[in-house]
């Protein structure tokens, strides 16, 4: 009798941890998350950060094709709400589990607890993130891993596997880069301090001192410090796949692994005709799979490092070490850390990106689209305030989440006219604005279920000066087909060079400076889904849009994701709800 009682024990106490249920069609996995604000030294200094469960990063999702996850997700901090995205999975017919405030839900209030139960219907490198003000750039991430379902094998071998998750750290809070940002004149955040990898960077010291490439002292590590690096542990001859995921809120980042190449084999959950790189070029909000081979030198270790593109970089290199086992994790590699290609090589960028094409097999884009909408990206000034727009428009969400509003007919809730589809022609993208006032808005661009929609991103010049940045735009909901990016203006005609026969499906592309980038997507997924600008600094300062599609097909939404703005007052307050 007691070994039974025992053995209910453990199984209650396993599904209350995480473990595991069973269910037709897979499994439920359970997690329990308590967000809160915690203290660490993810770079030798000692930081407030958010974290999960006391973690930083937050504990990584492990499931398989099939799973449920049940993530009970309670609100610890003591003065601001959340929420958690789960960035890359498209959440088919649990569109308020995406874990958008103002879109897909209320925010969780402190002490309350939100149910997030979803699907994870593909295999794929995935990650969550805080989805609430900047609360991303305040620490609130970690990884999420999809693999193939048991006795299912990859189409690529490999003997052992890592999980990298980069990010980018400032000595100042999340709350003090949104004040500036939402100052008078703007005080821009500046670039980071320190580059993590898996949480781990070295602000005050270096490893690699003694190559006397910096003025810091050689770090000296007793082994148990929080931001000691985490070394990868090889053996020779073998094939290891890296998963890679940015969650930067700021920088695009070079990964690349002294003499060794890297296969890359997936991007963003989808395979990938293979191909070799010396390094990778990786954008916020992107995933990669590459596989490694050992077959260098097994009486060295080698440098992983990672650096700045895309931007002047005012911050170190991120490192750590690739370990053969055949010696000691303490010897330091012979000699410096790769060199970061220049920031602003752009070419050496797009040459990267174009390599990326689909694997055979992979479903092809319907030959034609049923509407093309253009969205130009410009900085701008609203009523003396520094803002992204995209065709003039700077995104503001409102207090009532659109998914309630949509589906209730609360019209009031957010601006009812649609957001412009287009761009004036004659508008200059080399130069400044002529007129550089924009307006706020939070309209929402609507789509018929079913229907196949273009996308044209097209960069222009920044407020002031000559420059213009990159963009990684994010779509929540779906995976899209990158059709092809361009130099200068998107014309009449362009649309012949679309890559219409292995264009790769990604969920984040980029658009390079002064350049274009073509997408299509199916509006097959009811819900209202963002789709932005993964720079937390940009979003915040609205560079993004809302989509909608089918809202009248989803199903039954969570009372708790209603809780607020006007669903809340005449749903939840009043019972029809």
């Amino acid at each position: 009798m007691m070994r039974i009682m025992g053995l209910r024990a453990v199984i209650v106490w396993c599904i209350w941890l995480g473990l595991i249920e069973f269910s037709v069609g897979g499994r439920v996995r359970h997690y329990k998350f308590d967000v809160e604000y915690i203290i660490k030294k993810p770079d030798c200094l000692e930081h407030v950060v958010m974290g999960i469960n006391g973690q930083f990063p937050g504990p990584t999702i492990r499931a398989e094709v099939g799973d449920t996850l049940n993530i009970a997700l309670t609100n610890k901090l003591f003065t601001e709400g959340t929420v958690i995205h789960w960035h890359g999975i498209r959440q088919v017919g649990t569109p308020w589990a995406d874990g958008t405030a103002a879109i897909s839900q209320c925010a969780i209030n402190p002490g309350e607890t939100f149910n997030y139960r979803f699907i994870v219907d593909r295999p794929g490198t995935y990650f969550y993130h805080g989805h609430h003000g900047m609360q991303r750039a305040a620490g609130l991430y970690g990884s999420l891993i999809v693999d193939l379902p048991k006795g299912q094998n990859e189409s690529f071998h490999y003997d052992g596997e890592f999980n990298l998750l980069l990010s980018d750290l400032w000595h100042i809070s999340s709350h003090e880069q949104e004040v500036g940002l939402s100052s008078k004149p703007l005080k821009w955040i500046g670039e980071p301090q320190t580059l993590l990898i898996n949480g781990r960077g070295q602000f005050n010291c270096s490893l690699e001192a003694k190559f006397g490439n910096t003025t810091l002292p050689e770090c000296q590590f007793k082994g148990g410090e929080e931001c000691a690096p985490q070394i990868l542990h090889v053996e020779p001859n073998k094939t290891y796949r890296i998963r890679v995921a940015s969650t930067t809120s700021l920088t695009a980042l070079n990964l690349a692994i002294s003499d060794h190449k890297l296969v890359v084999v997936e991007a963003d959950g989808n395979y990938v005709t293979p191909f070799v790189v010396d390094d990778m070029d990786i954008y916020s909000g992107e995933t990669y799979s590459v596989l490694l081979r050992t077959d260098q030198d097994p009486n060295k270790n080698y440098w992983l490092s990672i650096g700045v593109r895309g931007r002047k970089p005012n911050t170190t290199q991120g490192l750590t070490i690739l370990n053969y086992k055949t010696i000691s994790a303490s010897v330091f590699p012979t000699s410096p850390p790769p060199v970061t290609p220049l920031w602003n090589d752009f070419e050496r960028s797009k040459a990267f990106t174009k390599k990326i094409i689909a694997k055979m097999g992979t479903p092809q884009p319907p030959q034609r689209s049923d509407r093309t909408i253009f969205l130009l990206n410009t900085q701008n000034r609203v009523h003396g305030f520094t803002k992204w727009s995209i065709n003039n428009v700077s995104l503001t969400l409102p207090a009532t989440p659109y998914l309630g509003s949509i589906k209730f007919k609360l019209n009031d809730a957010f601006d009812q006219t649609p957001p412009p589809v287009t761009y004036p022609q004659e508008y200059d993208i080399f130069n400044p604005p002529v007129n550089p006032n924009s307006t706020v808005g939070n309209g929402v661009y609507k789509f018929n279920l079913g229907e196949v929609v273009d996308v044209i991103l097209q960069n222009a010049n920044q407020l002031s000066g000559n420059g213009s940045e990159i963009h990684p735009w994010h779509l929540h909901g779906h995976d899209f087909w990158v059709l092809g990016y361009g130099e200068g203006k998107f014309k009449q005609g362009d649309e012949k060079k679309f890559n219409l026969t292995h264009a790769p499906l990604r969920n984040t592309a980029v658009i390079f400076p002064y350049g274009w980038t073509a997408l299509r997507f199916k509006a097959d997924n009811p819900g209202v889904w963002a789709f932005h600008c993964h720079i937390e600094p940009h979003l915040h300062m609205g560079m993004g849009v809302i989509f909608a599609e089918g809202v009248h097909k989803v199903g039954k939404i969570p009372r708790e994701a209603l809780t607020c703005g006007l669903t809340g007052k005449k749903l939840v307050e009043n019972g029809h709800y």
